[in-house]
C-alpha cells in the first residue's frame, strides 16, 4: 500500500482503537468481530483504499510518463 498521510493514519488509527474497545459497527449496524473487516473500514474512511494517497497519485502519474 502507498504512503497515508497524516490525516489518514490518525483515521486508521481511531478505528482501529474503536474495533479494540468493541464500539465499532458497520454499515448494517451489526458489531464488528473480524480485525480484517475493522481494517477495511479503517483505510476506506480514510481513502486510502481509493487512492487518494500522493504519494500513490505521484506514483502512478510517473509511471504513465514513461
Amino acid at each position: 500500500m502507498a504512503r497515508e498521510t497524516k490525516a489518514q493514519q490518525a483515521k486508521v488509527e481511531r478505528v482501529m482503537h474503536e474495533f479494540k474497545e468493541g464500539d465499532l459497527k458497520s454499515s448494517s449496524g451489526k458489531k464488528v468481530t473480524s480485525r480484517k473487516q475493522a481494517v477495511a473500514i479503517g483505510l476506506s474512511e480514510a481513502g486510502a483504499s481509493n487512492k487518494q494517497s500522493p504519494a500513490q497519485k505521484k506514483k502512478a502519474a510517473s509511471k504513465k510518463r514513461s
